[in-house]
């Protein structure tokens, strides 16, 4: 009775810990940029995997780097919305939370997507028929200046004398 009792509490711990390992999440938080990659892959399990290109600045070099985000989704209704973001190359935010252990039915990465959000597109300085930074009044074109009529040549008229 005793040694049924140690297993059931053994096994109870090691279930325990792997609940803890898999459900809990170490941290969360948002990213937000441009979805570049996108698909569903697997041998044995298809998850839905994506790469969110976040940009960046680095101040070693001082030019723009490229700094990208892996991340895995498990529920279909935001691997919808990820992929309509795709479709139209919109920006959105991802909000995310990363996990300790990743099981291969899970996703190829910690960092699991739990909400999408489409970032408003009004603004975006360079989209095609924007000619200015939006806050920024728009650009008075000069009132059109009236033309004058062109001056007549005089030339001296000469008379002939008698």
């Amino acid at each position: 009775m005793r040694r049924i009792l140690f297993l059931l509490i053994f096994l109870l711990l090691i279930f325990g810990v792997f609940y803890y390992l898999t459900v809990w999440s170490y941290s969360d938080g948002e990213r937000a940029g441009t979805i570049s990659k996108y698909s569903r892959r697997g041998y044995v399990f298809k998850t839905w995997e994506g790469v969110l290109n976040v940009g960046g600045f680095s101040g070693e070099t001082g030019s723009l780097t490229p700094q990208y985000f892996d991340f895995s989704v498990k529920d279909d209704s935001v691997a919808r919305q990820i992929n309509q973001a795709v479709k139209t190359g919109q920006r959105v935010t991802l909000h995310y939370e990363e996990k300790l252990v990743k099981l291969p039915w899970n996703g190829e990465t910690k960092y699991f997507v739990t909400a999408v959000e489409i970032v408003d597109p009004q603004y975006q300085y360079g989209m095609p028929g924007q000619r200015y930074y939006p806050n920024q009044p728009a650009p008075q074109t000069p009132p059109a200046q009236q033309s004058l009529p062109a001056p007549v040549d005089t030339v001296p008229v000469q008379r002939d004398t008698l």
